[in-house]
Order: structure tokens, then C-alpha cells, then sequence
């Protein structure tokens, strides 16, 4: 047999062991891919036995998994070391084993939980060689983005009335993009930051994101509080994203947080509806807007969820120097396409002005993902969008922006991922804040390990 023969055959054991897996990034709220079916394993001499069950025909030959098993050892007509055709094995492990079965392990918990209460958190290390302004905003250095912790008591409503509530904290360089940035600090007894924007020391900080108490009864609960938006599919926590880097939507045409209160409805088992008052966007426990926070979430199908977010009033006044007034929402559409391959769609749309009645953002952006979990070790995704927008990075001043991201979670243990990834970024006015201008491709990599 030759090199290329060699090569394809090594190709093709690979691809039989990609049969099974499924790993759905978490979303607010998403639909996730059914559990997948293991396929069936294929075992090498002098390797670890597998479960039983003889194996699918390789070759037009049958392939045992185990002597054990019962099965008749060797093929028909026999196979050779890399699964093709006259004599010898199966496919050997390596990438098959990746590919097809892996085991996690069990997960380890630092604090782990009791009854509905819990508490854990996760550290997450990242580098990435070109500043990206949309959270990775400091390149060249192994950057702790984020060490967060987390305590919470879920509810319980199915014998009626019920509390609960939660409170996280992280410490790390992505803490300023999460504080309660929005409010308008000059305002506060000539103090400099509201709730926890002056918990700073360099580019690295401290943020309370959630500090929320929450109560319920049957299908109500509602949230009262500081606590994180219902508005996107990408969220500020790290282990619920896919990829290490974030969208331009996401960071520059929504809000992270809000305070005030918000109820959910449980109307039946495919719909889910919200609806509640904040005192703006990103804001602390001090007034800086009046909004109506809320929206649906609708199961289309067994695989297919829709929601339909918005955001409606006054959003804040720290970020244009007087009052910010307008409309926002977000329609995501998650799809699971098949055990293993998940796609999403959001659209989002932000229209507001000042205080005047003068233009002050106006953005439109989509961003869709397809992932592919190739096991419950290794899973693909891509991400492209685009993002239109007026007065966002410069007053008045229209900008056109692509992006495409392709990158890799890798899980060696339950508790950990790895994520490299590849963006490339496209600005057509220049003004967006890319490191080389108008057009860039940036190489990260983080690794969470969660307790």
C-alpha cells in the first residue's frame, strides 16, 4: 500500500469513529440538540477492550469489537491496520477515539450543591495576538478574563409558593465590561461610580453582575434585582459561549445587565413569556432610565426554538452625556439540524436618540453559527456576521462591518475546555477600533476550567 493509500485509509478511520456526540452551546433561551447514541465501538489488539457489540462492516468485512463480545474474531476477507481491505484489524484508536467515544470523566465540584442550593464558578485564561474591541481589548499577554464565583437557590414551584435568588461575582480583566457601566456616575454624591463601576485597580477589576432575589408560584416567578439581560444569544459568562471572542451586536447594540424586576410565564410547555420593568441599561441601584424589559420564547418544534426579546424607553445616560431613548430587540431562531449540528440566526435592531430627539445609534446586525460536535470531546463552529451602524463608534458616522470567526472546543475533562479560534475582521469606515484599521485577522485562545 502507498503513502496516499495509507493517507486516505487513516482519513477514513477517522471520519467511521465521528459518529456520535452532541455538545449545544448554552444560549439564553436555546434549544439543545438531543443526546446522542453512542456508535458502535471498534476495538485494535492490545488495545482496551470496549463495550460489546460487534461492530459495522468496514470493507464490506465485519468488524468485532471484542472477543468477549461473542463476535467472530477477524473479517471476512480480513482488514489491515488502517481499516481497508486483506487482512489484519480494525481502524486503530487515536483521532478514532477523539472522534467517536471519549470520556469526560466525571465533573469535579469545589463547593457542589444541596438540595436547590448551589454554588460554583469557573477561571478563565485567554491569549490573543491583536486586540479585538469587543472584550479582548488587551493582546500579547495570557490574560485572566475572568475568576467567577456563584451561589444561588433555584425554585421550586410544583407544590406552590417558593424563593429563591442568586449572586455572582468575578474578578478579571472582562469585570469592566461588566459593571454597572451604564449609569451616570457624576450624579451619585460626587462619587465615581455607581453599585460597582470603581472597582478597578488597572485593567484588571471587580464586578457584582448578579445580586437578585427571585419568587414564585406555579407557572409565575419574578426576579427583583440586579441581574443579567434577556436580550441576545451570546452572554458575558464564558462557559455558555462557543467562542472565545464575542460579536459586534452583541457588545456595542445591547445591554449586559439591568435592575428592576422581571416575571416569567410559563403559558404551556412551548411558551415562555416575560415581561418587567428596569431602571435601564447596565445600570446599578440608582435611576439612570425607565424600560419595559421583555419578550417570548416559543418551541417551534421538538428542534427548533424561537425568541423574541426587546427593550423599550429610556436605556441611560452615562454613555451620550444626557438621555438615551429608543427601541431594541433581538429574534433568535436555534435550531438543532440534527444530533450533532446545531445552527442559530439573530437578527437585532437598535433604534434610539437623545435627549433633543436628535439620531443617536442606530445598528443592525446578523450573526449566524453553525456548530458541529464531532463528540463529546471536540466540537466545530463557525460564526459570521454582519453589522451595520450609525453614531455606535463616532457621532453621526455610518460604518459597515463583517466578521468570520472559525474555532475548536476541545474538552479533555468535564471540566475543561480549551477554545482556539481564528477571526478575521472587515471595517469599511475604519473607525471600529481594529488594531490594523480596516481589515485584520486575530488568533486567540482561552482555557475555562469550571468547579
Amino acid at each position: 500500500m502507498n503513502t496516499i493509500q495509507l493517507a486516505f485509509s487513516a482519513a477514513f478511520c477517522a471520519a467511521l469513529g465521528a459518529a456520535s456526540g452532541a455538545e449545544a452551546a448554552a444560549a439564553r433561551p436555546a434549544v439543545t440538540p438531543s443526546p446522542p447514541t453512542a456508535a458502535s465501538p471498534v476495538a485494535l489488539a492490545g488495545h482496551p477492550e470496549p463495550a460489546c457489540g460487534c461492530g459495522e462492516a468496514v470493507c464490506g468485512c465485519e468488524v468485532m469489537t471484542a472477543p468477549s463480545c461473542g463476535c467472530e474474531g477477524g473479517c471476512d476477507g480480513g482488514c489491515d491496520s488502517l481499516g481497508s481491505c486483506g487482512g489484519g484489524n480494525a481502524c486503530p484508536l487515536g483521532f478514532s477515539s477523539l472522534l467517536g467515544d471519549c470520556e469526560l470523566g466525571d465533573p469535579y465540584e469545589l463547593f457542589g450543591s444541596a438540595g436547590q442550593f448551589s454554588a460554583g464558578g469557573w477561571v478563565q485564561i485567554g491569549h490573543h495576538n491583536k486586540n479585538i474591541p469587543l472584550f479582548n481589548q488587551h493582546r500579547s499577554h495570557v490574560n485572566l478574563h475572568q475568576a467567577w464565583l456563584f451561589a444561588e437557590r433555584t425554585l421550586d414551584t410544583r407544590c406552590g409558593f417558593d424563593f429563591g435568588g442568586r449572586v455572582d461575582y468575578v474578578y478579571g480583566v472582562d469585570a469592566a465590561d461588566t459593571q454597572a457601566f451604564g449609569t451616570d456616575t457624576s450624579a451619585i454624591d460626587g462619587n465615581s461610580g455607581g453599585w460597582d463601576n470603581a472597582w478597578d485597580h488597572g485593567i484588571y477589576g471587580h464586578a457584582l453582575p448578579q445580586a437578585y432575589g427571585e419568587v414564585g408560584y406555579g407557572d409565575v416567578s419574578v426576579k427583583l434585582g440586579h441581574f443579567y439581560t434577556l436580550i441576545g444569544w451570546e452572554v458575558v459568562t464564558a462557559p455558555d459561549n462557543f467562542f472565545y471572542s464575542h460579536a459586534y451586536t452583541m457588545y456595542n447594540s445591547e445591554p449586559f445587565t439591568h435592575t428592576g424586576a422581571l416575571a416569567t410565564y410559563n403559558a404551556s410547555e412551548d411558551i415562555t413569556l416575560y415581561g418587567g420593568y428596569t431602571l435601564g441599561w447596565d445600570s446599578g441601584f440608582d435611576d439612570n432610565g425607565d424600560n419595559f424589559l421583555g419578550g417570548l420564547s416559543v418551541a417551534l418544534s421538538d428542534t427548533v426554538n424561537l425568541t423574541y426579546q426587546t427593550t423599550i424607553g429610556r436605556f441611560g445616560e452615562a454613555r451620550f452625556n444626557g438621555v438615551e431613548k429608543g427601541y431594541m430587540h433581538s429574534f433568535v431562531i436555534d435550531a438543532a439540524l440534527s444530533d450533532n449540528l446545531q445552527y442559530i440566526y439573530q437578527n437585532d435592531y437598535l433604534d434610539t436618540e437623545n435627549a433633543t430627539g436628535a439620531a443617536a445609534r442606530q445598528s443592525f446586525g446578523i450573526n449566524q453559527y453553525l456548530i458541529y460536535a464531532l463528540s463529546d470531546c471536540l466540537s466545530l463552529g463557525t460564526r459570521v456576521e454582519w453589522y451595520n451602524s450609525r453614531g455606535v463608534f463616532a457621532a453621526e458616522q455610518e460604518d459597515d462591518i463583517a466578521a468570520w470567526t472559525v474555532g475548536v472546543n476541545y474538552r479533555p475533562h468535564a471540566n475543561v475546555v480549551v477554545r482556539p479560534e481564528i477571526r478575521s475582521d472587515w471595517d469599511s469606515a475604519e473607525i471600529a477600533g481594529l488594531e490594523d484599521g480596516d481589515q485584520q485577522t486575530t488568533f486567540g485562545i482561552d482555557t475555562i476550567f469550571s468547579f
